[in-house]
């Protein structure tokens, strides 16, 4: 569930200028058809089977172009979903029905399909002490609603930007020097209650992370036989991650290998969406 005020602060804004990129003067096909108010309803039907997400946000798109919108939902975010199933029905004015039509369904559709492969993916870590993490590679303004979906899904929230945590990455480290200088950087900058996690590729980066005290390790893009060595080394001396093209599938390979968390970006950037459609319009005999 969304609270109210993150909603109308954070959600409202980027909603609005969705529909004013669908809306840059009228709806002219619906304005053509139908030049009058006319009450009617419409369907809002599963077309797969997968997890919904998003359905406030359906919701809310259609009562920011008019508040006298209904819409009746009977499924809530979160809930499977199987193909034919009724997941809501709206009421109002056609004509808002069907210019806010697109713009609602490309989020819902959007979210349902990263909740869903979120699902998928967080199931092959069952009985395991690890988490499955996000990334920031989202598409732009699209943020908040693609690491919710991934939170529903049954996956965790790595940072939400850059402010929200210190990640040291290849760049960061050859900017500053090495990785033991980096490290003492953001640790001499940051808050004392800040952790301070290192991206690294090799071994030596390994022992480098370790002696100068990182809290957390990211293995990025290492083979198995070098993963392997990495978490030998490391031990219990900082929490391990493995990241760099984690597939849904190549998860099940990194089970057991004595790591704390999976970060995946594919968990935004690749996953498909989930077909959903609003069908069934009708008049409402007045």
């Amino acid at each position: 569930m969304i609270d109210p005020i993150t909603m109308k602060l954070n959600i409202d804004p980027l909603l609005t200028s969705a529909l004013k990129e669908d809306i840059t003067n009228e709806d002219i096909t619906t304005n053509s058809v139908m030049s009058s108010p006319c009450q009617g309803t419409a369907e809002l039907i599963a077309k797969e089977a997968g997890v919904l997400c998003g359905i406030q946000i359906f919701v809310r798109v259609f009562t920011l172009l008019d508040e006298q919108i209904i819409v009746r939902t009977h499924f809530n975010d979160g809930d499977w979903i199987e193909p034919g199933q009724v997941l809501a029905v709206i009421k109002g004015d056609i004509r808002t029905i069907l210019s806010g039509e697109r713009t609602a369904l490309n989020y819902l559709q959007r979210m349902s399909g990263i909740a869903t492969y979120t699902r998928q993916s967080v199931s092959f870590l069952e009985g395991t002490q690890i988490t499955l993490l996000d990334t920031r590679k989202t598409t732009p303004n699209n943020r908040i609603f693609e690491k919710y979906a991934v939170r529903i899904g049954g996956g965790k929230n790595h940072r939400f930007n850059l402010s929200d945590g210190i990640l040291l990455k290849d760049n960061h480290i050859g900017a500053a020097g090495g990785v033991k200088e980096a490290i003492e950087l953001a640790r001499t900058y940051a808050s004392f209650v800040r952790k301070i996690e290192v991206e690294v590729e090799t071994i030596d980066m390994v022992k480098g992370a370790v002696e100068a005290g990182a809290d957390i390790i990211m293995l990025d893009n290492m083979s198995m036989e070098t993963m392997k060595e990495a978490i030998a080394f490391i031990g219990e001396k900082a929490e391990i991650e493995i990241s760099g093209n984690v597939t849904r599938e190549k998860i099940k390979e990194l089970v057991g290998l004595g790591i704390d968390y999976i970060s995946s970006g594919a968990l935004t950037h690749s996953a498909p969406i989930l077909d959903i459609s609003l069908k069934n319009l009708q008049r409402l005999q007045m």
